[in-house]
């Protein structure tokens, strides 16, 4: 009974490295140019490197990468205590938000630094 019983335990003891694993690499997220997001239906996901170049006030900004600028929408919430600086390179997340009277801009559900 005591050999059945360690032996159980040792077989799920090894396991226990295995249950925290998962990938470490890049992810397959192919960023999106600020060119490309313009031309998306709305509420397409986005992806965008680049620079958040100024504040327009109200939770706007203006961010820019190497194919043109977009207004983008980030909630005081969704900074999460980060700082940047016009030359901080930044990834963006979020939905592209089309109107009718005023040019597309994003919607923006996470930013974080780019090293």
């Amino acid at each position: 009974m005591k050999k059945t019983l360690l032996l159980t335990i040792a077989a799920c003891m090894a396991y226990v490295p295995l249950a925290g694993a998962g990938f470490t690499g890049p992810s397959g997220d192919a960023a999106t140019t600020v060119e490309q997001a313009k031309k998306m239906p709305d509420d397409s996901n986005v992806v965008l490197r680049g620079n958040i170049e100024k504040a327009l006030g109200g939770e706007k900004y203006v961010f820019k990468d190497a194919t043109g600028s977009i207004v983008v929408e980030i909630d005081d919430d969704d900074w999460g205590g980060l700082d940047v600086s016009p030359k901080d390179t930044v990834e963006i997340r979020g939905e592209v938000d089309t109107h009718m009277m005023k040019p597309t801009d994003i919607d923006v559900d996470s930013i974080r630094l780019v090293k």
